[in-house]
């Protein structure tokens, strides 16, 4: 919950950053306290899990990569959870 709170309007422009690299058009988007709601648009090329594993795994590293505090607490780099 902290870390949504501290760095919420970060997660967002990486995540709106990385949907427009793939063309995914963001419909809605809610951040709340312990995880992120998303309603979007994906081109028929991609899968959702295409999608969604590469929001995850790019958003994950780009996240360690300015916010270099969170990886003394998330050391192994792994900020979200597994699955959609």
């Amino acid at each position: 919950m902290v870390i949504y709170g501290q760095i919420r309007a970060d997660i967002g422009k990486i995540l709106r950053k990385l949907c427009e690299q793939k063309g995914v058009e963001i419909i809605q988007a809610e951040a709340c306290p312990d995880h992120i709601h998303m309603l979007i648009s994906i081109p028929p090329k991609y899968s959702v899990s295409q999608i969604l594993g590469y929001l995850k795994r790019k958003s994950s590293l780009m996240i360690f990569d300015r916010h270099a505090n969170l990886k003394y607490q998330y050391g192994d780099r792994h900020f979200w959870a597994r699955g959609y």
